[in-house]
Protein backbone atom coordinates (compact mmCIF):
# COMPACT_ATOMS: atom_id res chain seq x y z
CA UNK A 1 0.00 0.00 0.00
CA UNK A 2 2.92 2.21 0.49
CA UNK A 3 3.65 2.83 -2.86
CA UNK A 4 0.08 3.35 -3.43
CA UNK A 5 -0.36 6.17 -0.83
CA UNK A 6 2.91 8.17 -2.31
CA UNK A 7 1.47 7.92 -5.68
CA UNK A 8 -2.06 9.62 -4.85
CA UNK A 9 -0.27 12.20 -2.19
CA UNK A 10 1.99 13.02 -5.47
CA UNK A 11 -1.29 13.26 -8.08
CA UNK A 12 -3.29 15.33 -5.04
CA UNK A 13 -1.65 18.73 -5.31
CA UNK A 14 -1.43 18.40 -9.11
CA UNK A 15 -5.13 18.11 -9.41
CA UNK A 16 -5.83 20.56 -7.10
CA UNK A 17 -3.80 23.24 -9.04
CA UNK A 18 -5.22 22.67 -12.03
CA UNK A 19 -8.54 22.36 -11.37
CA UNK A 20 -8.59 25.71 -9.95
CA UNK A 21 -7.85 27.54 -12.97
CA UNK A 22 -9.83 25.44 -15.24
CA UNK A 23 -12.82 24.96 -13.04
CA UNK A 24 -13.06 28.33 -11.93
CA UNK A 25 -16.80 29.04 -11.04
CA UNK A 26 -19.39 32.82 -10.77
CA UNK A 27 -21.48 32.71 -7.70
CA UNK A 28 -25.59 33.05 -9.11
CA UNK A 29 -28.24 32.81 -7.42
CA UNK A 30 -26.48 31.05 -4.52
CA UNK A 31 -25.08 28.25 -6.80
CA UNK A 32 -21.47 27.96 -7.97
CA UNK A 33 -21.62 28.19 -11.66
CA UNK A 34 -18.40 26.81 -13.62
CA UNK A 35 -17.86 29.14 -16.85
CA UNK A 36 -16.51 26.05 -18.98
CA UNK A 37 -19.72 24.33 -18.63
CA UNK A 38 -21.79 27.54 -20.09
CA UNK A 39 -18.97 27.47 -22.68
CA UNK A 40 -19.76 24.12 -24.08
CA UNK A 41 -23.68 24.45 -23.84
CA UNK A 42 -23.29 27.62 -25.45
CA UNK A 43 -21.41 25.84 -28.27
CA UNK A 44 -23.59 23.02 -28.34
CA UNK A 45 -26.95 25.24 -28.98
CA UNK A 46 -25.48 27.80 -31.09
CA UNK A 47 -24.12 24.97 -33.68
CA UNK A 48 -27.11 22.93 -33.13
CA UNK A 49 -29.14 26.07 -34.03
CA UNK A 50 -26.67 27.92 -36.65
CA UNK A 51 -26.67 24.73 -39.03
CA UNK A 52 -30.32 24.39 -38.82
CA UNK A 53 -30.77 21.47 -36.45
CA UNK A 54 -28.50 19.34 -38.73
CA UNK A 55 -28.55 16.64 -35.68
CA UNK A 56 -32.21 15.59 -36.49
CA UNK A 57 -32.57 16.80 -40.41
CA UNK A 58 -29.58 14.45 -41.52
CA UNK A 59 -29.39 12.05 -38.71
CA UNK A 60 -30.87 9.52 -41.50
CA UNK A 61 -28.65 10.11 -44.04
CA UNK A 62 -25.51 10.05 -41.80
CA UNK A 63 -26.13 6.08 -41.11
CA UNK A 64 -26.72 6.50 -44.81
CA UNK A 65 -23.03 7.76 -45.45
CA UNK A 66 -21.44 5.33 -42.77
CA UNK A 67 -23.17 2.38 -44.87
CA UNK A 68 -21.09 3.70 -47.75
CA UNK A 69 -24.21 4.40 -49.93
CA UNK A 70 -22.77 7.59 -51.21
CA UNK A 71 -19.22 6.55 -51.67
CA UNK A 72 -17.17 6.94 -54.77
CA UNK A 73 -13.69 5.85 -55.87
CA UNK A 74 -10.33 6.04 -54.05
CA UNK A 75 -9.88 8.86 -51.61
CA UNK A 76 -7.06 10.15 -49.73
CA UNK A 77 -6.84 8.37 -46.01
CA UNK A 78 -5.64 5.14 -44.10
CA UNK A 79 -9.06 3.70 -42.44
CA UNK A 80 -12.26 3.38 -43.45
CA UNK A 81 -15.18 5.46 -42.11
CA UNK A 82 -16.97 2.56 -40.08
CA UNK A 83 -13.04 2.37 -38.54
CA UNK A 84 -12.72 6.37 -38.24
CA UNK A 85 -15.96 6.05 -35.78
CA UNK A 86 -15.21 3.10 -33.81
CA UNK A 87 -11.69 4.66 -33.71
CA UNK A 88 -13.79 7.64 -31.94
CA UNK A 89 -16.33 5.74 -29.63
CA UNK A 90 -13.71 3.21 -28.51
CA UNK A 91 -12.47 6.55 -26.71
CA UNK A 92 -16.05 8.00 -26.03
CA UNK A 93 -17.50 4.46 -24.98
CA UNK A 94 -15.20 3.87 -22.02
CA UNK A 95 -16.05 4.36 -18.64
CA UNK A 96 -17.31 7.91 -18.57
CA UNK A 97 -20.51 5.91 -20.08
CA UNK A 98 -20.43 3.42 -16.51
CA UNK A 99 -18.17 5.35 -14.19
CA UNK A 100 -19.17 8.84 -15.38
CA UNK A 101 -22.65 8.25 -15.00
CA UNK A 102 -22.44 6.49 -11.55
CA UNK A 103 -20.72 9.77 -10.79
CA UNK A 104 -23.28 12.26 -12.07
CA UNK A 105 -25.72 9.84 -10.37
CA UNK A 106 -24.07 10.32 -7.18
CA UNK A 107 -23.47 13.59 -7.05
CA UNK A 108 -26.49 15.29 -8.90
CA UNK A 109 -29.13 12.57 -8.80
CA UNK A 110 -31.16 10.75 -11.27
CA UNK A 111 -31.98 13.95 -12.37
CA UNK A 112 -28.65 14.89 -14.20
CA UNK A 113 -28.95 11.49 -16.06
CA UNK A 114 -31.74 13.68 -18.24
CA UNK A 115 -29.28 16.52 -18.52
CA UNK A 116 -27.06 13.88 -19.72
CA UNK A 117 -29.19 12.71 -22.73
CA UNK A 118 -30.21 16.51 -23.57
CA UNK A 119 -26.48 18.00 -24.04
CA UNK A 120 -25.49 14.55 -25.92
CA UNK A 121 -27.87 15.51 -28.41
CA UNK A 122 -27.04 19.04 -28.64
CA UNK A 123 -23.32 17.63 -29.10
CA UNK A 124 -24.37 15.93 -32.40
CA UNK A 125 -23.69 19.53 -33.98
CA UNK A 126 -20.90 20.13 -32.11
CA UNK A 127 -19.09 17.35 -32.97
CA UNK A 128 -20.23 17.45 -36.69
CA UNK A 129 -18.70 21.03 -37.02
CA UNK A 130 -14.97 19.83 -35.50
CA UNK A 131 -14.66 16.68 -37.63
CA UNK A 132 -15.48 18.54 -40.56
CA UNK A 133 -13.23 20.69 -40.01
CA UNK A 134 -10.20 18.26 -38.76
CA UNK A 135 -10.51 16.72 -42.08
CA UNK A 136 -10.68 19.78 -44.07
CA UNK A 137 -7.47 21.03 -42.79
CA UNK A 138 -5.52 17.62 -42.17
CA UNK A 139 -1.80 17.98 -43.24
CA UNK A 140 -0.23 15.21 -45.47
CA UNK A 141 3.27 13.90 -44.71
CA UNK A 142 5.98 15.54 -42.98
CA UNK A 143 9.70 15.96 -43.44
CA UNK A 144 10.56 12.50 -41.06
CA UNK A 145 6.96 10.25 -41.82
CA UNK A 146 5.64 11.52 -45.49
CA UNK A 147 3.36 8.78 -45.68
CA UNK A 148 1.52 10.23 -42.45
CA UNK A 149 -1.86 11.92 -42.22
CA UNK A 150 -2.39 14.78 -39.21
CA UNK A 151 -5.39 16.61 -38.67
CA UNK A 152 -7.16 18.13 -35.31
CA UNK A 153 -7.61 21.53 -33.81
CA UNK A 154 -3.97 22.38 -33.77
CA UNK A 155 -4.61 22.68 -37.81
CA UNK A 156 -7.67 24.31 -38.07
CA UNK A 157 -6.98 26.54 -35.22
CA UNK A 158 -3.79 28.06 -36.95
CA UNK A 159 -5.78 28.04 -40.21
CA UNK A 160 -8.49 30.03 -38.41
CA UNK A 161 -5.95 32.84 -37.25
CA UNK A 162 -4.19 32.92 -40.23
CA UNK A 163 -7.39 34.36 -42.00
CA UNK A 164 -7.90 37.01 -39.62
CA UNK A 165 -3.80 37.89 -40.25
CA UNK A 166 -2.78 36.85 -36.98
CA UNK A 167 -0.36 33.51 -37.66
CA UNK A 168 1.58 34.12 -34.03
CA UNK A 169 -2.09 33.75 -32.10
CA UNK A 170 -2.69 30.74 -34.34
CA UNK A 171 0.04 29.16 -33.21
CA UNK A 172 -0.22 30.21 -29.49
CA UNK A 173 -3.94 28.74 -29.98
CA UNK A 174 -2.79 25.53 -31.39
CA UNK A 175 -0.20 24.44 -29.36
CA UNK A 176 -2.19 25.69 -25.78
CA UNK A 177 -4.74 22.86 -27.11
CA UNK A 178 -1.77 20.40 -28.05
CA UNK A 179 -0.32 20.58 -24.43
CA UNK A 180 -3.91 20.46 -23.00
CA UNK A 181 -4.65 17.15 -24.70
CA UNK A 182 -1.40 15.54 -23.63
CA UNK A 183 -2.55 16.32 -20.38
CA UNK A 184 -6.29 14.92 -20.93
CA UNK A 185 -4.64 12.21 -22.92
CA UNK A 186 -2.44 10.98 -19.43
CA UNK A 187 -6.05 11.83 -17.45
CA UNK A 188 -9.13 10.61 -19.36
CA UNK A 189 -7.02 7.67 -21.20
CA UNK A 190 -4.47 6.25 -18.76
CA UNK A 191 -5.05 7.83 -15.05
CA UNK A 192 -9.14 7.21 -15.02
CA UNK A 193 -9.61 4.20 -17.28
CA UNK A 194 -7.01 2.24 -15.47
CA UNK A 195 -8.38 3.27 -11.75
CA UNK A 196 -12.14 2.16 -12.95
CA UNK A 197 -10.95 -0.82 -14.50
CA UNK A 198 -8.86 -1.93 -11.55
CA UNK A 199 -12.00 -0.92 -8.46
CA UNK A 200 -14.04 -3.25 -10.91
CA UNK A 201 -11.34 -6.07 -10.78
CA UNK A 202 -10.87 -4.90 -6.93
CA UNK A 203 -14.80 -6.03 -6.55
CA UNK A 204 -14.88 -9.52 -8.39
CA UNK A 205 -12.12 -11.04 -6.61
CA UNK A 206 -12.49 -10.44 -3.00
CA UNK A 207 -12.35 -6.88 -2.57
CA UNK A 208 -9.79 -5.75 0.22
CA UNK A 209 -9.63 -9.13 1.19
CA UNK A 210 -8.50 -10.57 -2.12
CA UNK A 211 -5.17 -10.74 -4.13
CA UNK A 212 -5.39 -7.55 -6.21
CA UNK A 213 -5.94 -5.51 -2.65
CA UNK A 214 -3.15 -2.88 -2.12
CA UNK A 215 -1.81 -3.84 -6.10
CA UNK A 216 -3.01 -1.02 -8.34
CA UNK A 217 0.29 -0.89 -9.80
CA UNK A 218 -0.01 -4.79 -10.31
CA UNK A 219 -3.04 -4.49 -12.78
CA UNK A 220 -2.14 -1.23 -14.64
CA UNK A 221 1.45 -2.80 -15.36
CA UNK A 222 -0.57 -5.54 -16.94
CA UNK A 223 -2.80 -3.07 -18.83
CA UNK A 224 -0.12 -1.32 -19.98
CA UNK A 225 1.46 -4.00 -21.54
CA UNK A 226 -1.57 -4.75 -23.22
CA UNK A 227 -1.84 -1.08 -24.16
CA UNK A 228 2.02 -1.49 -25.71
CA UNK A 229 1.18 -3.99 -27.75
CA UNK A 230 -1.10 -1.94 -29.70
CA UNK A 231 -0.31 1.55 -29.81
CA UNK A 232 3.19 0.89 -31.48
CA UNK A 233 1.22 0.41 -34.87
CA UNK A 234 0.26 3.41 -35.36
CA UNK A 235 -3.42 4.39 -36.10
CA UNK A 236 -3.75 1.96 -38.40
CA UNK A 237 -3.78 -1.10 -35.89
CA UNK A 238 -5.69 0.69 -33.17
CA UNK A 239 -8.33 1.21 -35.84
CA UNK A 240 -8.28 -2.02 -36.78
CA UNK A 241 -8.09 -3.56 -32.67
CA UNK A 242 -11.21 -0.82 -32.31
CA UNK A 243 -13.36 -1.74 -35.53
CA UNK A 244 -13.41 -5.34 -33.99
CA UNK A 245 -13.46 -4.36 -29.68
CA UNK A 246 -16.19 -1.49 -29.86
CA UNK A 247 -19.26 -3.28 -31.21
CA UNK A 248 -18.50 -6.26 -29.15
CA UNK A 249 -18.13 -4.84 -26.21
CA UNK A 250 -20.87 -2.62 -26.74
CA UNK A 251 -23.33 -5.31 -27.39
CA UNK A 252 -22.11 -7.34 -24.68
CA UNK A 253 -23.22 -3.98 -22.39
CA UNK A 254 -26.45 -2.98 -23.52
CA UNK A 255 -27.35 -6.82 -23.37
CA UNK A 256 -26.47 -6.95 -19.65
CA UNK A 257 -28.25 -4.04 -18.95
CA UNK A 258 -31.08 -4.97 -20.44
CA UNK A 259 -31.52 -7.92 -18.55
CA UNK A 260 -30.82 -5.89 -15.32
CA UNK A 261 -33.73 -3.46 -16.48
CA UNK A 262 -35.54 -6.52 -17.92
CA UNK A 263 -35.66 -8.08 -14.19
CA UNK A 264 -36.63 -5.25 -12.29
CA UNK A 265 -39.53 -3.69 -15.46
CA UNK A 266 -41.77 -3.18 -13.01
CA UNK A 267 -39.87 -0.63 -11.87
CA UNK A 268 -39.40 1.28 -14.97
CA UNK A 269 -42.13 3.43 -14.94
CA UNK A 270 -41.42 4.80 -11.36
CA UNK A 271 -37.60 4.79 -12.66
CA UNK A 272 -38.08 7.07 -15.28
CA UNK A 273 -40.93 9.43 -13.55
CA UNK A 274 -37.97 9.74 -11.03
CA UNK A 275 -35.40 10.69 -13.35
CA UNK A 276 -37.80 13.71 -15.07
CA UNK A 277 -39.03 14.88 -11.63
CA UNK A 278 -35.53 15.22 -9.93
CA UNK A 279 -34.32 16.66 -13.48
CA UNK A 280 -36.94 19.19 -13.74
CA UNK A 281 -39.12 19.65 -10.39
CA UNK A 282 -36.63 18.81 -7.67
CA UNK A 283 -38.09 18.55 -4.47
CA UNK A 284 -35.30 20.48 -3.21
CA UNK A 285 -35.58 23.60 -5.73
CA UNK A 286 -34.14 25.60 -8.12
CA UNK A 287 -30.46 24.81 -6.50
CA UNK A 288 -30.81 20.62 -6.79
CA UNK A 289 -32.06 21.46 -10.57
CA UNK A 290 -29.09 23.36 -11.25
CA UNK A 291 -26.81 21.11 -9.67
CA UNK A 292 -28.31 18.31 -11.66
CA UNK A 293 -27.82 20.27 -14.95
CA UNK A 294 -24.22 21.14 -14.74
CA UNK A 295 -23.59 17.59 -13.25
CA UNK A 296 -25.33 16.03 -16.38
CA UNK A 297 -23.48 18.70 -19.00
CA UNK A 298 -20.11 17.70 -17.09
CA UNK A 299 -20.11 13.99 -17.39
CA UNK A 300 -22.12 14.03 -20.80
CA UNK A 301 -18.84 16.14 -22.22
CA UNK A 302 -16.73 13.89 -20.44
CA UNK A 303 -18.39 11.47 -21.79
CA UNK A 304 -18.71 11.91 -25.50
CA UNK A 305 -15.91 14.60 -26.27
CA UNK A 306 -18.00 16.51 -27.97
CA UNK A 307 -16.58 20.36 -28.24
CA UNK A 308 -13.28 19.04 -26.99
CA UNK A 309 -11.73 18.55 -30.56
CA UNK A 310 -10.48 15.12 -29.16
CA UNK A 311 -12.62 13.29 -31.56
CA UNK A 312 -11.87 14.99 -35.20
CA UNK A 313 -7.59 13.86 -34.61
CA UNK A 314 -9.19 10.02 -34.92
CA UNK A 315 -11.33 11.06 -37.62
CA UNK A 316 -9.00 13.48 -39.60
CA UNK A 317 -7.42 9.42 -40.67
CA UNK A 318 -10.08 8.60 -42.50
CA UNK A 319 -10.54 7.66 -46.30
CA UNK A 320 -12.91 10.46 -47.66
CA UNK A 321 -12.08 13.58 -49.69
CA UNK A 322 -15.22 15.28 -48.61
CA UNK A 323 -14.76 16.41 -44.79
CA UNK A 324 -18.59 17.08 -44.48
CA UNK A 325 -19.32 13.80 -45.52
CA UNK A 326 -17.47 12.42 -42.21
CA UNK A 327 -18.73 15.41 -40.25
CA UNK A 328 -22.26 13.46 -40.65
CA UNK A 329 -20.59 10.22 -39.86
CA UNK A 330 -19.29 11.65 -36.84
CA UNK A 331 -22.45 13.43 -35.54
CA UNK A 332 -23.55 9.42 -34.77
CA UNK A 333 -21.49 9.04 -32.24
CA UNK A 334 -22.32 11.47 -29.06
CA UNK A 335 -25.91 9.44 -29.69
CA UNK A 336 -24.65 5.86 -29.63
CA UNK A 337 -22.35 7.24 -26.59
CA UNK A 338 -24.51 9.35 -24.36
CA UNK A 339 -28.24 9.26 -25.26
CA UNK A 340 -28.14 5.56 -25.92
CA UNK A 341 -25.27 3.56 -23.92
CA UNK A 342 -25.31 6.42 -21.05
CA UNK A 343 -29.03 6.05 -20.64
CA UNK A 344 -28.95 2.29 -20.24
CA UNK A 345 -26.50 2.78 -17.02
CA UNK A 346 -28.33 5.11 -15.88
CA UNK A 347 -31.71 3.09 -15.48
CA UNK A 348 -29.87 0.25 -14.19
CA UNK A 349 -28.80 2.48 -11.23
CA UNK A 350 -32.32 3.82 -10.69
CA UNK A 351 -34.51 1.26 -11.58
CA UNK A 352 -31.70 -0.68 -8.90
CA UNK A 353 -32.47 1.93 -6.45
CA UNK A 354 -28.52 1.26 -5.49
CA UNK A 355 -27.84 4.48 -5.85
CA UNK A 356 -29.61 5.43 -2.34
CA UNK A 357 -27.15 3.22 -0.29
CA UNK A 358 -24.09 5.16 -1.08
CA UNK A 359 -22.16 7.77 0.37
CA UNK A 360 -20.40 10.63 -1.03
CA UNK A 361 -19.08 10.24 -4.65
CA UNK A 362 -18.98 6.42 -6.04
CA UNK A 363 -17.65 5.29 -9.78
CA UNK A 364 -17.93 1.99 -11.02
CA UNK A 365 -18.60 0.12 -7.76
CA UNK A 366 -22.28 1.87 -7.74
CA UNK A 367 -23.05 0.49 -11.21
CA UNK A 368 -21.50 -3.12 -9.82
CA UNK A 369 -24.27 -3.27 -7.30
CA UNK A 370 -26.87 -2.46 -9.65
CA UNK A 371 -26.13 -5.17 -12.14
CA UNK A 372 -25.67 -7.10 -9.15
CA UNK A 373 -29.15 -6.37 -7.95
CA UNK A 374 -30.47 -8.33 -11.51
CA UNK A 375 -28.39 -11.27 -11.18
CA UNK A 376 -25.44 -12.04 -8.92
CA UNK A 377 -23.06 -12.83 -11.19
CA UNK A 378 -23.43 -9.69 -13.39
CA UNK A 379 -20.53 -8.02 -11.64
CA UNK A 380 -17.80 -10.22 -13.52
CA UNK A 381 -19.96 -9.45 -16.92
CA UNK A 382 -19.61 -5.63 -15.88
CA UNK A 383 -16.25 -6.77 -14.68
CA UNK A 384 -14.90 -7.87 -18.32
CA UNK A 385 -17.08 -4.86 -20.12
CA UNK A 386 -15.06 -2.18 -17.93
CA UNK A 387 -12.08 -3.99 -18.81
CA UNK A 388 -12.98 -3.83 -22.64
CA UNK A 389 -14.07 -0.02 -22.49
CA UNK A 390 -11.10 1.14 -20.28
CA UNK A 391 -8.82 -0.77 -22.80
CA UNK A 392 -10.43 0.77 -25.79
CA UNK A 393 -10.26 3.97 -24.44
CA UNK A 394 -6.67 4.46 -23.59
CA UNK A 395 -5.65 2.80 -27.57
CA UNK A 396 -7.43 5.49 -29.02
CA UNK A 397 -6.57 8.80 -26.55
CA UNK A 398 -2.53 7.36 -26.70
CA UNK A 399 -2.84 7.89 -30.39
CA UNK A 400 -4.43 11.85 -29.72
CA UNK A 401 -1.96 12.50 -27.86
CA UNK A 402 0.76 10.71 -29.95
CA UNK A 403 -0.80 13.51 -32.66
CA UNK A 404 -0.32 16.57 -30.45
CA UNK A 405 2.84 15.37 -29.01
CA UNK A 406 4.49 15.33 -32.79
CA UNK A 407 2.76 18.30 -33.77
CA UNK A 408 4.56 19.99 -31.11
CA UNK A 409 8.46 18.26 -30.92
CA UNK A 410 8.05 17.06 -34.51
CA UNK A 411 7.06 13.55 -36.17
CA UNK A 412 10.15 11.65 -35.18
CA UNK A 413 10.53 8.06 -34.42
CA UNK A 414 12.17 8.79 -31.17
CA UNK A 415 9.75 11.79 -30.27
CA UNK A 416 6.71 8.96 -30.26
CA UNK A 417 8.75 6.62 -28.76
CA UNK A 418 9.08 8.21 -25.52
CA UNK A 419 5.87 9.52 -25.13
CA UNK A 420 4.23 6.09 -25.86
CA UNK A 421 6.68 5.02 -23.20
CA UNK A 422 5.54 8.06 -20.94
CA UNK A 423 1.84 6.78 -21.73
CA UNK A 424 2.07 3.20 -20.38
CA UNK A 425 3.56 4.84 -17.32
CA UNK A 426 0.63 6.83 -16.68
CA UNK A 427 -1.66 3.29 -16.80
CA UNK A 428 0.71 2.23 -13.69
CA UNK A 429 0.11 5.15 -11.38
CA UNK A 430 -3.67 5.77 -12.68
CA UNK A 431 -4.44 2.03 -11.36
CA UNK A 432 -2.58 3.40 -7.84
CA UNK A 433 -4.36 6.29 -6.98
CA UNK A 434 -7.61 7.42 -5.85
CA UNK A 435 -11.07 7.85 -7.50
CA UNK A 436 -11.59 11.19 -6.24
CA UNK A 437 -7.99 12.39 -7.22
CA UNK A 438 -8.13 10.96 -10.93
CA UNK A 439 -11.13 12.25 -11.29
CA UNK A 440 -10.29 16.22 -10.58
CA UNK A 441 -7.09 15.95 -12.40
CA UNK A 442 -8.47 14.29 -15.69
CA UNK A 443 -11.97 16.75 -16.06
CA UNK A 444 -9.36 19.67 -15.53
CA UNK A 445 -7.51 18.70 -18.70
CA UNK A 446 -10.41 17.16 -20.51
CA UNK A 447 -12.00 20.49 -20.49
CA UNK A 448 -9.30 22.52 -20.93
CA UNK A 449 -9.01 21.30 -24.37
CA UNK A 450 -12.31 22.99 -24.85
CA UNK A 451 -11.09 26.41 -24.30
CA UNK A 452 -9.01 27.19 -27.48
CA UNK A 453 -11.19 24.84 -29.55
CA UNK A 454 -14.29 26.30 -29.24
CA UNK A 455 -12.68 29.65 -30.31
CA UNK A 456 -11.69 27.93 -33.50
CA UNK A 457 -14.89 26.33 -34.25
CA UNK A 458 -16.73 30.34 -33.76
CA UNK A 459 -14.22 31.70 -35.94
CA UNK A 460 -14.75 28.91 -38.61
CA UNK A 461 -18.28 29.00 -38.20
CA UNK A 462 -19.60 30.78 -41.71
CA UNK A 463 -16.93 28.59 -43.58
CA UNK A 464 -18.46 25.15 -42.13
CA UNK A 465 -22.04 26.74 -42.87
CA UNK A 466 -21.33 27.28 -46.50
CA UNK A 467 -19.39 23.99 -47.13
CA UNK A 468 -22.68 22.14 -45.87
CA UNK A 469 -24.33 24.08 -47.97
CA UNK A 470 -22.40 23.46 -51.08
CA UNK A 471 -22.26 19.67 -50.10
CA UNK A 472 -26.41 19.35 -49.45
CA UNK A 473 -26.30 21.04 -52.89
CA UNK A 474 -24.06 18.79 -54.56
CA UNK A 475 -26.27 15.61 -53.05
CA UNK A 476 -29.71 17.18 -54.35
CA UNK A 477 -28.77 17.00 -57.98
CA UNK A 478 -26.94 13.73 -57.38
CA UNK A 479 -30.24 12.22 -56.35
CA UNK A 480 -32.35 14.29 -58.60
CA UNK A 481 -30.20 12.53 -61.41
CA UNK A 482 -30.33 8.92 -60.47
CA UNK A 483 -34.08 9.69 -60.41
Amino acid sequence: MEIDKVIDSTVEPVSNAVASVVFYSVQLLDLEIKLILIWLVAAALFFTVYLGFINVRYFKHAIDVLRGKHDSGNSNGHISRFQALMTSLSATIGLGNIAGVAVAISVGGPGATFWMAIMGFFSMSTKFVEVTLGIKYRQYGSKHNPNSISGGPMYYLRGAFDRLQQPKMGRFMAGLFAVCCIGGTIGAGGLFQANQAYQQALVVTGGEAGFLAGKGWLFGLFMAVLVGMVIIGGIQWIAAVAGRIVPVMAIIYIIAGLVVIGVHHAAIPGALRTIFEMALYPQAGIGALMGALLMGVQRATFSNEAGLGSSAIAHSAVKTDVPVSQGMVAMLGPFIDTVVICMITALVIVISGTYVEGGGIEGVQLASRAFASGISWFPYVLALTVFLFAYSTMISWSYYGLVCTTYLFGERLVVAGIYKILFCAFIIIGASAQLSNIILFTDSMVFAMAIPNIIGLYLLAPEIKNDLRVYLQDLKEKTEKRS
